[in-house]
């Protein structure tokens, strides 16, 4: 079970955004320039998260609309016009962190944000990696929360950490180091004005509750704002509401957000019990983002994965966090 890293977007477009209009119906020059052309802003009062006009999707809309591939192009702006995750990488975090920020400041709106470089990251998989030791990681923090300042984020605070210092995947000789790195983490993004943290807490299939209230307890859940679950996998909302409130129940009652980007169609059952993960086919969209929840436990379902960029190299993909047309495509239409 685990989480692939989704590509950083590009610095220079997230900062030229600082500056781009919410409502995305400009002129025919406007047009031109953006390659997010149409995309705009979900309700607020419904959906509060800001939605980049200029991402994979809405580019690869752009370039169906110049084409004139109408029917691919519909199905790709379900992808494009939602708010996804903007996960940050190690270079130049807290100019990419702003860029975000002001962007959806301009916006009226809060940028969600996943930051995803503990050290020995992924036990070496297809994401493999993070930062090189944990002096390192505590600056990639820093450049984040300087970069976010007082602006509003919501951040998902490292998918599959914890649930690999419980699942015997991360050697014995980390889990001290990232403890500490996660409870530091959590102290400086929550002592931001502005910043709500969701500590990452694992799925509905890969174990019980019981095996990671208590880890999560020692890496600072009780400071968080709550606990995020489903990041780039594909159990059911409902599913996940059942975990999710079963882990709540044991960390005092901490709200949780669920990632329904990928979940429309649940998991896949086949082949390699092993990448069950990787690039399923026949999955779907799930939920689309908001605030308006079937639980008052569950403050967001969230597209913390964003759907299209690939799980890594297996059943034809490209690498972890690259975008892939077709699978994006295939998601759409469900």
């Amino acid at each position: 079970m685990s989480t692939r890293r989704a590509s950083a977007a590009v610095l220079g477009a997230a900062l030229l955004l600082a500056g781009c209009s919410s409502s995305g119906d400009g002129g025919d020059e406007d047009q031109d320039k953006n390659a997010g052309a149409g995309i705009t802003q979900q309700p607020k009062e419904a959906d509060p998260f800001w939605v980049n006009p200029d991402g994979n999707a809405a580019r690869q809309l752009a370039a169906l609309q110049k084409s004139d591939d109408k029917d691919q192009a519909e199905q790709i702006r379900k992808i494009a016009q939602q708010p996804t995750g903007e996960w940050i990488s190690p270079e130049n975090p807290e100019e990419q962190a702003r860029g975000f920020t002001e962007a959806a400041d301009e916006a009226g709106r809060t940028a969600l944000l996943v930051l995803y470089n503990i050290p020995h990251r992924d036990c070496g998989q297809y994401s493999g990696g993070g930062a090189a030791d944990g002096d390192a990681y505590r600056d990639f923090v820093d450049g984040v929360a300087k970069g976010i300042g007082d602006r509003s984020a919501t951040v998902i605070l490292e998918p599959d950490a914890v649930l690999h210092l419980v699942d015997g995947c991360t050697p014995e000789q980390f889990h001290e180091e990232r403890y500490d790195l996660l409870k530091g983490a959590i102290g400086k993004l929550t002592a931001l004005k502005n910043t709500k943290v969701y500590l990452d807490a694992g799925n509905a299939g890969w174990g019980h509750p019981d095996q990671i209230f208590e880890p999560l307890k020692w890496a600072g859940i009780d400071q968080a704002d709550g606990f995020s679950v489903n990041v780039s996998n594909f159990y059911t909302t409902q599913d996940s509401i059942a975990y999710g409130k079963q882990l709540s129940a044991k960390v005092g009652g901490k709200h949780f957000v669920i990632d329904t980007s990928r979940n429309g169609n649940g998991p896949y059952t086949e082949g390699d019990p092993g990448e069950r993960w990787c690039n399923p086919p026949g999955r779907a969209l799930g939920e689309t983002p908001t605030t308006k929840t079937a639980d008052p436990l569950v403050d967001a379902y969230l597209w913390v994965k964003r759907p299209g960029e690939s799980d890594g190299e297996c059943k034809g993909g490209p690498k972890a966090g690259e975008w892939w047309p077709e699978y994006a495509l295939e998601l759409a239409q469900g």
